[in-house]
């Protein structure tokens, strides 16, 4: 296809691009590089293979990790090929629970299951072990969770891989039988269960290979062992096959993310076809050589290397500082700068390794009027007052839903004690029917205010029943309607409203939020349904008003997918970033999250390092991260006392900032080119570069007689001997 002949939504791809969406081939990687456009190549190949390739819709199942995404996905193909609308694009766990329930009847479940969010996990555990105290209850619960995204059951025979607690196997099991009593799933049966199921039952999974003739999956790299396994089923001989991803970013194996699943992916599905894109529209190159010189110190990836389209752009900048008061003012000075330049506070970010790290910038930043705000706190789905909601709504939709049942039947408080409610379960349970029906059973045994609460609650469920049935016969009705009428008739709007009154807090705005969310939804089960998984699946709403002109705080991980013009990376110390007792594969992810981290940066990088800090409420004196000194030192300019403001608004008064500026003049002479050195793993050496800082004392560059360049901060180090001739 020559350039003249190209559609024109094709003419703006480079030939790397163009290729991928082009490729007709069963089996296709797409590496794609930070910046490098693969949202545009995934929409693009969608909206292609529908115009061009003539494949239907219905047969192309695109799946990503977020509804964002997804959504994004979806609109970006349609502004090519409106008809892209009857794809599947959905994300892994929608999908899943799409799959669980237009085939509930095989997996033995009811079509209105309830999906169990972590939170209710750690609750059905405690229903289970009540001694067990909620800490162990969500421990446990984080443990289930992960053994089901590596694809164990209780029964597997390398379950120690997950917990080696004698008792895991035990409680993993009790916590599966009561899960299915309940009629409901977690987050992790909708990956394993659909796998699991595709695994053995051959018809289900010839009809569903037939319906799906093409699938793409972005973001691979993030995927686990059982999204894996799911794949594999989804994906016959005849599938076409692509997957998108980049193996240098993959940074959450905390939550199961196997990098291993696109290092071996030529491997599980022979004649892949690999296509690299590596040109970069946001960064300056300077950035992405730092970046480089990063990663590939990494021994498990496929190699690729970043090449930048924008011209120009400045050495990201290393400052060695005192202590975080110090780093916190050097930042406060690098953003008022910016600003003097004529930039906006919303082009900086802050970005560290724990939620922790942030507590000094909002101590500190109000006094130097720097706006800010915080990226990855409590997300509105997971705020009390609007779960509270959320139960109300399951449990309508699955009577048998225990956890919701616990959640909502005595709150506001209606009298009803724990041990009504322990009698209304074990009823549930013993004769098999559901709560509300157990509740009306147990309702004659049950005396004074509680008899009374329970049979509020009761007329409460009943009503909201009654109205869903009766569905939009009553015009105008929603589902935001039965929301609003449950918030008002059980109380929890005046016990929220009374709560901000002392707290000061937007807890009744939440539910009214809430309220305008269901309103889109029509008053019916299905409409209900449909509310219910968009809610539980949502990962990416945030609270933070994202369009603020405000200074972003936020940690490394939950930068990915964002980008700023101007980064600054603070608490680059050992022991901390990376962790002391990190290595392996833990060390080498911290070097891609490392990596992320410096590729969000558009137009200028800044790193800290801080020589003591505040730890446990005590100060301790610090090394610099190893990854800095992993870094070629011709990739940055080192950040010294000299370039500091002339009058700063903090100056240490102790012993330890009157040192500092004598011991870099001191050291300076101690160390220079030509010297021979000795360092205790390396051998013997030759310093070939030296770069003063006043701060940070020299940086010395040595080359060894193994032949390996590596880099130390003296002050730091005591390994670095010179040798005497």
């Amino acid at each position: 296809m020559t350039f003249g002949q190209r559609p024109a939504y094709l003419q703006g791809l480079n030939p790397e691009q163009l290729e991928a969406v082009c490729y007709d081939g069963t089996r296709l990687l797409i590496l794609a590089g930070a910046g490098t456009g693969k949202t545009r190549v995934i929409t693009t190949k969608i909206a292609y293979l529908v115009r061009e390739k003539h494949i239907p819709p219905e047969s192309i199942l695109a799946v990503t990790f977020t509804n964002k995404a997804a959504n994004e996905m979806r609109e970006r193909a349609m502004d090519i090929e409106p008809s892209c609308e009857r794809a599947v694009i959905r994300t892994f766990h929608s999908f899943g629970a799409w799959f669980l329930r237009r085939n509930a009847q095989l997996f033995g479940l009811k079509r209105e299951f309830t999906i169990y969010d972590d939170e209710d996990s750690a609750e059905l555990v405690h229903s289970i072990f009540p001694t067990f105290s909620k800490r162990d209850c969500s421990d446990y619960a984080f443990l289930i969770a992960k053994a089901k995204d590596y694809g164990l059951s209780p029964d597997a025979p390398n379950l120690g891989f997950i917990s080696r607690h004698p008792e895991f196997r035990r409680i993993y099991a009790a916590y599966e039988e009561r899960l299915r009593a309940t009629g409901n799933v977690d987050f992790g049966d909708l990956i394993l269960m659909p796998a699991q199921f595709l695994e053995k039952d051959d018809a289900v999974r010839s009809r569903t290979r037939q319906r799906f003739r093409v699938i793409l999956v972005d973001e691979y790299q993030d995927s686990n062992v059982a999204q894996f396994r799911l794949l594999q089923q989804l994906a016959g001989a005849e599938t076409m096959l692509c997957v998108v991803g980049d193996d240098d970013q993959s940074i959450y194996r905390f939550r199961g993310a196997e990098v291993r699943n696109i290092l071996n992916f030529q491997t599980v599905f022979p004649e892949t076809k690999l296509i690299k894109l590596e040109r970069n529209y946001r960064s300056h190159q300077k950035i992405l050589d730092l970046a480089h010189s990063i990663v590939e110190h990494n021994a498990s990836r496929l190699g690729k290397k970043l090449l930048a389209t924008r011209t120009g752009g400045t050495k990201p900048k290393l400052a060695i500082l005192d202590d975080q008061d110090q780093e916190i003012e050097y930042c406060a000075y690098i953003v008022q700068q910016h600003l003097r330049d004529g930039g906006r506070w919303r082009d900086i970010a802050i970005l560290y390794r724990t939620n922790a790290q942030s507590l000094g910038f909002e101590r500190l930043f109000p006094r130097y009027d720097i706006p800010y705000r915080i990226v990855g706190a409590l997300r509105f789905y997971e705020r009390e007052e609007v779960k509270d909601m959320l139960a109300f709504l399951a449990f309508l939709a699955n009577p048998r839903d225990e956890i919701s049942f616990k959640r909502i039947v005595n709150k506001p408080s209606r009298g009803i004690g724990a041990a009504s409610i322990e009698k209304i379960v074990a009823s549930a349970l013993q004769t098999g029917s559901d709560l509300l029906g157990a509740s009306k059973k147990v309702l004659r045994d049950i005396h004074g205010k509680g008899k009374d609460g329970l049979r509020q609650f009761i007329a409460l469920i009943d009503e909201a029943r009654t109205s869903l049935e009766r569905g939009t016969s009553d015009e105008g009705r929603t589902l935001g309607t039965l929301v609003a009428d449950f918030a008002q008739n059980s109380g929890l709007i005046d016990f929220y409203r009374g709560k901000d009154k002392i707290a000061g807090t937007q807890k009744e705005e939440n539910i009214e939020e809430l309220i305008n969310a269901a309103s889109d939804s029509p008053l019916s089960e299905d409409g209900l349904l449909e509310f219910l998984d968009s809610v539980m699946l949502d990962q990416s709403r945030q609270a933070n008003d994202t369009n603020a002109d405000a200074v972003t705080l936020i940690t490394m991980h939950n930068t990915k997918g964002l980008e700023f013009p101007t980064v600054i990376v603070t608490g680059l110390e050992q022991g901390l970033f990376p962790r002391n007792d990190e290595e392996g594969e833990d060390l080498e992810e911290q070097r891609r999250l490392f990596y992320v981290a410096v590729t969000r940066a558009k137009d200028q990088l800044y790193l800290t390092a801080c020589r003591w800090r505040r730890l446990h409420g005590k100060l301790f004196e610090t090394m610099p991260s190893r990854f800095l000194t992993e870094i070629d030192p011709e990739l940055y300019e080192l950040w010294g006392a000299s370039r500091w403001p002339p009058q700063p608004t903090y100056r240490h008064a102790d012993s330890r900032s009157a040192a500092g500026g004598t011991e870099g003049a001191a050291t300076k002479a101690e160390w220079a080119p030509g010297m021979t050195v000795y360092h205790d793993e390396y051998g013997n050496g030759t310093i070939i570069k030296v770069t003063t800082s006043q701060s940070a004392g020299p940086l010395v560059v040595v080359k060894f007689d193994s032949g390996k360049v590596a880099q130390f901060f003296p002050k730091y180090t005591k390994k670095l001997e010179r040798v005497e001739h």
